[in-house]
């Protein structure tokens, strides 16, 4: 049985060996997060404003949510690779958004499993074709993987529908992450750490994130206990702004080691350790946060401060200044898990 992702953060960061957290760091972190939501530019609404994103009326939406989180791993670019992969001008995850949505309006069932759960290397190759007809997206083989596993359980078991899964949970976000990593293997991110078995869990808890962040919270996407039973979500760009911010430092072995390129494995040391302080880090930044707006405002509601908020703050503020950031190397690893 593996710890839960917050009991995973704080016990890799009491075993570290390769970085060390600043209490102070984390503060001038929680500062910056609470003035963002002061001046609403940090808002649960933000999901549904983004172009690429469909609204909650939109009958397929959750199906969308899936098929995304399904194929939301692994698009950063090696150095040897002249170019990004793109779509519409746009890289990431927000390329492999537009790529679905082209899909959909040039006709391709692409949101349905019985599609999805055959699709071809071929097929998805021509989905994911970029803008310059060359760069590939990465780790097309896995994705192809991905899709025929969690196409031909959800067909088999709740009909098609990925909403038959959220019912499934009653509610509850830790329920629902529960069913994800059990019936959906990719969505699995764990790993052995100073013997005990750890849990990251990026993509399923993303997966319910954008559940609940597409909602708003309500409706199907209402969980009760959202606020404390998810984690951020460990990435290998997040860890970048929280360096860049003070509350991650790495030994200079690993930062010699992230500046010359080093591919880290899945599941070694250095790797779970630089997500799992991430986890720690938001965890406690979040509440100094709720600590801070309520000393502000004593009746403030802090439903929705939770720390998928904060990790679109982060995500959001990498992606802002990617420029700037580009002083503080990112992890590489290849991998399924994000």
């Amino acid at each position: 049985m593996a710890l839960s992702p917050k009991e995973s953060g704080e016990f890799i960061v009491k075993n570290a060996k390769h970085l060390t957290v600043s209490e102070d760091g984390i503060k001038n972190l929680a500062n910056q997060i609470v003035a963002a939501i002061t001046d609403q530019t940090l808002s649960i609404n933000n999901f549904s404003q983004i172009k690429f994103h469909p609204k909650s009326t939109d009958d397929f939406a959750l199906n969308w949510i899936f098929l995304i989180d399904t194929l939301n791993f692994c698009f950063w670019t090696p150095d040897k690779q002249p170019q990004k992969w793109k779509v519409e001008g746009e890289s990431g995850y927000f390329a492999l958004c537009a790529a679905i949505n082209r899909a959909q309006k040039e006709g391709i069932d692409v949101t349905n499993p019985k599609y999805y759960s055959k699709i071809t290397l071929e097929q998805l190759d021509g989905i994911l074709r970029p803008d310059d007809g060359v760069t590939k997206a990465p780790l097309l083989e896995d994705r192809v993987k991905c899709l025929h596993d969690v196409g031909t359980k959800l067909l088999d078991k709740y009909n098609g529908k990925f909403e038959n899964v959220v019912l499934k949970a009653s509610g509850s976000a830790k329920k629902l992450l529960e069913i994800i990593v059990d019936e959906f293997p990719c969505f699995r991110d764990e790993a052995e750490y100073c013997g005990k078995r750890v849990s990251i869990l990026k993509r399923a808890q993303i997966l319910v994130g954008d559940v609940y962040a597409c909602y708003r919270g309500q409706g199907i996407g209402k969980f009760d206990d959202i606020d404390d039973e998810i984690t951020m979500f460990a990435d290998y760009r997040v860890p970048q702004v929280l360096v860049h911010f003070g509350s991650l430092t790495y030994s200079d072995e690993l930062m010699q080691e992230l500046k010359d390129d080093k591919i880290l494995m899945n599941g070694e040391e250095k790797e779970v350790e630089i997500r799992g302080a991430s986890i720690y880090i938001v965890e406690k930044a979040k509440e100094i946060v709720r600590q801070m707006l309520k000393a502000k405002d004593p009746k403030l509601c802090l439903k929705n401060v939770n720390s998928i908020l904060i990790d679109h703050f982060l995500w959001d503020y990498r992606r802002a200044n990617a420029e700037m950031l580009t002083y503080v190397p990112f992890h590489k690893t290849f991998s399924v898990y994000y």
